[in-house]
């Protein structure tokens, strides 16, 4: 998995490419909490339930049916969240399915279960450069730990960098051209 300090970046560096005008601050706020909301599956290890199993890590939390079902619950909570309920329920579950894109980048663990719970298989896209982070604070506090974040650093943060700031200097172009 990619840590939970890389998971919301990708939702914020599109929200603020598109600006607030088009992505209202309490949405851009419910993306990222949802693009870190499938990790919460760790809970799985503490009762017992196994990295494997469907209900385990990066099982039925990372499919694209709970990344919709999460979408559904934001064009439910559309007025909470400051917008219509397509797009709520788009920011939403496709905040959602970001984490899994990410998780399917890393070059460890079982791969994601995206097409749960039609097939328990795990996939990882072809490009994975992403350095898997360990499980557990103490792992993470490492050598291991600091190569994880500098390989994010280069394949998720930088790139969501360029995204917000690519998006932020056209919006300010077409307003003064306007």
């Amino acid at each position: 998995m990619t840590t939970l300090i890389t998971h919301p970046l990708p939702v914020l560096a599109v929200g603020l490419a598109l600006g607030s005008r088009l992505i209202a601050p309490r949405l851009l706020l419910a993306g990222m909490l949802a693009a870190c909301l499938p990790d919460l599956d760790v809970v799985a290890f503490k009762l017992g339930i196994a990295y494997h199993d469907a209900f385990g890590h990066r099982g039925f939390s990372h499919s694209l049916l709970f990344a919709a079902c999460m979408g559904v619950l934001g064009a439910l909570g559309c007025r909470l969240l400051g917008s219509g309920p397509l797009k709520a329920g788009l920011w939403i579950g496709l905040a959602t399915a970001s984490h899994s894109v990410l998780d399917a980048m890393t070059d460890g663990g079982l791969g994601v279960a995206w097409f749960w719970p039609w097939s328990e298989q795990r996939y990882f896209l072809p490009l994975h450069p992403i350095e898997v982070s360990p499980i557990g604070l103490s792992r993470f506090l490492s050598q291991r730990g600091l190569d994880v974040l500098l390989s994010e650093a280069r394949w998720v943060w930088l790139p969501c960098l360029g995204v917000a700031l690519a998006g932020i200097g056209v919006r300010r172009l077409l307003r003064r051209d306007a």
